[in-house]
């Protein structure tokens, strides 16, 4: 989940440009899920260097991602093929779920809330950091203490998959009484400004965009994975407990709009550029 949506800037990237790896996941998720492809290395690093990522920068992340198996790579000839795993698969269909189904702005919130409390022994660093990573992603902001909270009905397997930490957190699903408000609890939980921002400054980048994108390839790119950072720890807290001048609307509008444009000449600068191999050539001895 996290992985897709990683914030800030990598070696090879100016400080407005999404992460390597974002980059990458975002070029997997729109041309090679769900196609049963592997696709060159060279490739990878001709999209890559078409948004402004060094060589080095992509190789690095590559090897990052098939260390963490977010990537299958096999040898074919004189060329090396990376293709997606389970895991990542999994990944980019909750990527696109989050993007293109979930929208941004929740109008369907029925009054339940997810509450998560964990304590976990001081040695953890890493277990608490992904769970938090994780938790951000998911929409739950910190109530109090070890306490977090998110509105509506949120599963917690994926949550906690693979941490280990089961026995150190407690999961419930509860309503507000009185004398709780729910305008107090969005208050204390998250920053509203803050996100309120991210969705004006996405505004400002592409209203009138600045940035110099080699194609509609390199700006589709560009512009998903801008996305992605700026919904990633957007909780879609209910349309009725935000201003009246909620920015995500118009910001999700604008993407779809740009996507709808720029998605077909991206597509077919995709299918020109790939050398890629099928699945089951991937798989052969």
């Amino acid at each position: 989940m996290t992985d897709l949506a990683e914030p800030a800037a990598a070696e090879g990237v100016g400080a407005d440009t999404p992460r390597p790896q974002t980059l990458l996941l975002t070029f997997l998720g729109g041309h090679v899920l769900d196609r049963g492809i592997h696709v060159a290395t060279a490739s990878v690093l001709d999209v890559l260097d078409r948004v402004g990522v060094s060589e080095h920068a992509t190789r690095s992340t590559l090897s990052r991602m098939a260390r963490r198996g977010l990537l299958h790579r096999v040898r074919r000839g004189r060329h090396v093929y990376v293709g997606l795993t389970e895991r990542s698969r999994a990944i980019l269909h909750d990527g696109e779920r989050r993007i293109w189904h979930a929208g941004a702005v929740n109008r369907q919130w029925d009054g339940t809330w997810t509450l998560l409390g964990f304590s976990m022994p001081e040695s953890w660093q890493r277990q608490r950091h992904a769970l938090r990573s994780r938790l951000l992603w998911s929409g739950f902001g910190s109530l109090q203490g070890g306490l977090w909270i998110a509105p509506g009905r949120v599963d917690p397997a994926p949550l906690l998959d693979g941490l280990g930490a089961d026995g150190h957190v407690k999961v419930f699903q509860a309503r507000t009484l009185a004398p709780t408000e729910v305008a107090e609890i969005v208050r204390e939980a998250w920053d509203i400004e803050e996100l309120a921002g991210h969705y004006r400054a996405f505004l400002a980048r592409w209203q009138n965009p600045t940035t110099q994108a080699a194609d509609s390839l390199a700006r589709d790119l560009l512009l998903e994975s801008d996305w992605l950072q700026t919904i990633r720890t957007d909780p879609r807290l209910p349309r009725e407990h935000l201003p009246a001048d909620w920015p995500a609307e118009p910001a999700q509008e604008l993407f779809y709009a740009l996507s709808t444009e720029l998605k077909p000449a991206a597509h077919t600068i995709a299918a020109s550029i790939l050398d890629t191999i099928t699945d089951e050539q991937a798989d052969e001895d």
